[in-house]
């Protein structure tokens, strides 16, 4: 269940990106954060509606889906080797953009989707 999904999550991953790449010329560092992001606000959803028990699911469906669908489509390493390329650019402040938007606007997402989740 964990390959398939993340096979899924993968293959979602490089949508995002090739899509960003045809529309723009560049994926780096966008189409990670874009997966980062709203693979956060997902699992947080997630997380909140399982607190709740608003939802319920089985070992396997959360092996595919949690472990490995977002496991798949979120690239936190990536986030990492795009860091590195933007400061190796000579790109210093666009690296701390990105560093900031992903991880205080990836984990508030995550925060807010498990409280609206939760209590909705």
């Amino acid at each position: 269940m964990v390959a398939l999904g993340g096979a899924l999550g993968s293959i979602a991953r490089y949508g995002v990106s090739a899509a960003l790449l045809r529309g723009s010329g560049t994926a780096v560092p966008y189409a990670t954060g874009i997966v980062n992001v709203l693979g956060c606000a997902i699992a947080g959803v997630l997380a909140g509606l399982l607190s709740s028990a608003r939802i319920t699911l089985t070992i396997e469906h959360r092996a595919l889906i949690i472990a490995g669908v977002l496991g798949g489509f979120t690239t936190f390493s990536g986030f990492g080797l795009d860091l590195l390329t933007l400061v190796n650019e000579g790109r210093g402040p666009a690296a701390f953009v990105n560093l900031v938007v992903q991880v205080v606007g990836g984990l508030g997402l995550l925060a807010i989707g498990y409280v609206l989740a939760r209590t909705a």
